[in-house]
């Protein structure tokens, strides 16, 4: 038996959030296999535990029906791969971002097998049968479910798991796989961009300077992108900033944005919608600027500011370039 974890490479290394997945898919019964789209990482995914890696050729880009015709393939069953896997696997693991969640929900339609996303944790139950626990209603529940299928699809959720290496890590050995595509799986394609300056994504970045409405306009973030590269971090957005169209959705925080796990997140002007809260729950630590003592941002903070955000943040920025 076989666990195949979809695993996203950020840069030459092995995203955070596929780490923290690949560390879930360790436990659970049978070997462990990546399976990824970009050159892999080989020594850093043996550390985690994986003792195959699928490195799948073929496909430019990000094109989430043909990740998952090729996940689909490697299962067995599916437009040829053959003898790829001589079993159907117990699960299908997959980091719960943006791609993890689609990837899999393509792949669940195209097999008919049942998804859970934003697990918290996995278990083998007597029979044979998946038990998950996961997260529901942008992590206010958590949900105890039975998965009884050949296979399971799950995503991890991305404040769930610490990644850990493998105890006694071995040595991974990479397959190459060309999949069979079907003539409609390449249609939606996302070309690759470099992830900024810094060359840290939101989704990793160990600093987050979050902006909300209270930025007030697009102008308004210059000093909040300055403080951010002085921290080494990168900015985020609440929804309202992307809805009037100051920044790009790919910098949302939230539920329906990205699940940030950073070391800090510093939240000026945002009021703290439930939304918003659950994509940055994952936070080791958060700093709330505000003029409000109310807003649930500064209930939810470990430490919070009182102040306008355009006094505050030039004086931290006036500050941190003093000590440079």
């Amino acid at each position: 038996m076989t666990v195949f974890c979809l695993v996203e490479v950020d840069g030459d290394a092995v995203a955070d959030a596929s780490l923290r997945a690949l560390t879930l898919a360790r436990d659970l019964p049978g070997g462990l296999a990546a399976v990824t789209f970009a050159d892999p990482p080989l020594a850093e995914l043996a550390a985690y535990g994986a003792a195959d890696v699928y490195v799948v050729s073929g496909i430019d880009g990000y094109a989430p029906q043909a990740w998952a015709r090729a996940l689909g393939g490697l299962l067995g069953g599916l437009d040829g791969l053959g003898d790829a896997a001589a079993a159907v696997p117990p699960a299908v693991v997959a980091a719960g971002t943006d791609r993890g969640n689609e990837v899999l929900a393509h792949l669940g339609a195209i097999t008919g097998l049942p998804m859970a996303a934003n697990c918290t944790a996995v278990s083998a139950s007597p029979d044979g049968a998946l038990a998950v626990v996961r997260q529901r209603w942008g992590g206010l529940l958590l949900e105890e479910a039975v998965l009884e299928a050949p296979a399971a699809l799950l995503t991890v959720a991305a404040d769930a798991v610490s990644a850990a290496p493998a105890a006694v890590p071995g040595a991974a050995a990479a397959h190459l796989v060309s999949p069979s595509l079907h003539a409609g799986d390449l249609a939606v394609r996302a070309a690759e961009e470099p992830a900024g300056a810094g060359g840290a994504s939101l989704a990793t970045a160990r600093v987050v300077v979050g902006g909300g409405r209270g930025v007030g306009s697009a102008e308004g973030f210059a000093p909040l992108d300055e403080l951010a590269a002085l921290l080494g971090g990168v900015v985020g957005v609440s929804r309202v900033v992307t809805s009037e169209g100051w920044r790009p959705h790919t910098q949302q925080v939230g539920q329906t944005g990205t699940k940030i796990t950073p070391d800090l997140y510093l939240a000026c002007g945002i009021s703290g919608a439930i939304q918003h809260i659950a994509g940055c729950s994952g936070a080791k630590h958060i700093i709330a600027i505000n003029t409000d003592p109310g807003a649930p941002m500064v209930a939810r903070a470990d430490y919070a500011v009182i102040g306008d955000l355009h006094e505050v943040v030039p004086a931290l920025v006036k500050a941190l370039r003093s000590r440079a």
